[in-house]
């Protein structure tokens, strides 16, 4: 057993990670699992946003996904902020099984919000000592989306039953602009609107398993949680 090494000091799943995703652009959905209240296992797929790394901690690199904050899924991380998140990288026949804690981060007028206690997460402790403003941050990945996804936001409630039929849907706004490049004040109150209702999730990975399957024979690394990554030989 030894520890990773890499460029930076960076764990060598989130190098091969983050290269995947950078240079495959297709390469940006992963599956994320969480547990409701009664136990239940529950499963979606994600659009990755952003990885972000302190300075002083580039060994805790942190995930960001983006949500509607009336999801079952915000409720289920306010029960419980662990997760795992599988993420299959088709161009790198890369597996990856990312266990670790989940964050909300809302817009300040909802009281939906999951405990940040810094306790065996580093790399938010990192991050958040380094003064990061999570409001700024949302509000940047917000204006990072497209107009198409921002109209998501401005519909009812995920889930909700269509009295109607699929008709309805043809009064959904099509696109929403930036809020700050709303040119009427219809535009604006969508903007606000969808704003209201978009937050971002931030995982900090606690235990990695990694596959590489380009590799004969496969292999397969466990590296276990810490602050210092260690990696595991184990059979794939």
């Amino acid at each position: 057993m030894s520890l990773s090494t890499s460029v930076f000091n960076q764990p060598g799943w989130y190098t091969a990670l983050e290269q995947a995703v950078t240079q495959h652009s297709n390469s940006s959905l992963f599956q994320l699992a969480t547990v409701d209240d009664a136990g239940d296992p529950h499963v979606r797929s994600l659009i990755h946003r952003a990885f972000l790394v302190s300075p002083s901690s580039p060994s805790l690199p942190l995930l960001v996904t983006s949500t509607d904050i009336r999801t079952p899924k915000i409720r289920h991380i306010v029960h419980a902020n662990i997760v795992e998140l599988t993420w299959w990288i088709n161009a790198t026949l890369d597996q990856f099984r990312i266990s670790g804690m989940a964050y909300v981060f809302a817009a300040p007028e909802h009281s939906i919000s999951t405990s940040r206690a810094t306790l065996g997460c580093p790399g938010i402790k990192a991050l958040e000592v380094a003064g990061i403003d999570w409001e700024a941050k949302r509000r940047e990945l917000f204006d990072a989306v497209s107009e198409q996804m921002r109209a998501t936001w401005c519909r009812p409630a995920p889930g909700s039953p269509l009295k109607n039929g699929y008709g309805e849907m043809n009064d959904w706004p099509a696109r929403v602009p930036k809020l700050s490049e709303a040119k009427t004040e219809k535009e604006k109150q969508l903007a606000e609107l969808a704003l209201s209702n978009y937050a971002i999730i931030v995982i900090e990975p606690l235990r990695v398993d990694w596959l590489q399957m380009a590799i004969k024979p496969n292999r397969r690394t466990f590296t276990r949680e810490g602050s210092e990554w260690k990696e595991e030989e184990v059979v794939p």
